[in-house]
């Protein structure tokens, strides 16, 4: 069964978006070891993108956490995948598809910080700060978009649509 979906953001508006944010890494981190961190599954697509409009050295990793609640409520974090770069000393910024309540996040960059970088920064393709449960600053944001559940570009519904190149919006969910 097919959702009914509604395009938000165009593969164009994405590409142009990406493009600039890799500028402006670029710039902020010229200079420094640099390590992007990206959050599976979600991020792989924006951050295949990112790592190609960043135009200085950098490594790339990548993590995976489970939450466990009850229902669609987030419970407790763990993380499945842990980073396997060195990081002591480098800068990282962590790599997500999608920020709504931050909790997942800030636990992310507490277990990261464990590993000694000389700093961590955020950096979203989406940001729902209207969700958010914790107070966190994201340094380099994609779009904001307030409400609804979105597919395309890596994100997902039951594991469908993440292979969609716009952000759409599924309707009646």
């Amino acid at each position: 069964m097919m959702a009914e979906l509604r395009l938000l953001i165009s593969p164009e508006e994405i590409a142009t978006r990406v493009a600039e944010l890799g500028e402006e890494i670029s710039r902020d981190h010229s200079g420094h070891p640099l390590v992007l961190v990206g959050i599976l599954k979600g991020a792989f697509i924006f951050m295949a993108d990112l790592c190609r409009a960043i135009k200085i050295p950098h490594e790339i990793d990548f993590v995976r956490l489970a939450s466990y609640g009850s229902g669609t409520t987030s419970g407790e974090i763990t993380i499945t995948k842990d980073i396997e770069l060195p990081v002591a000393g480098k800068e990282v910024i962590v790599v997500e598809d999608i920020i709504d309540t931050g909790r997942t996040l800030l636990y992310l960059e507490d277990v990261i910080k464990l590993h000694r970088p000389a700093v961590v920064k955020r950096c979203c393709l989406i940001d729902k700060p209207e969700r958010r449960q914790v107070d966190i600053f994201i340094d380099y944001v994609g779009f904001h978009v307030p409400r609804g559940f979105l597919v395309g570009y890596g994100l997902d519904y039951a594991e469908r649509y993440r292979h969609l190149p716009g952000i759409y919006e599924v309707l009646g969910v």
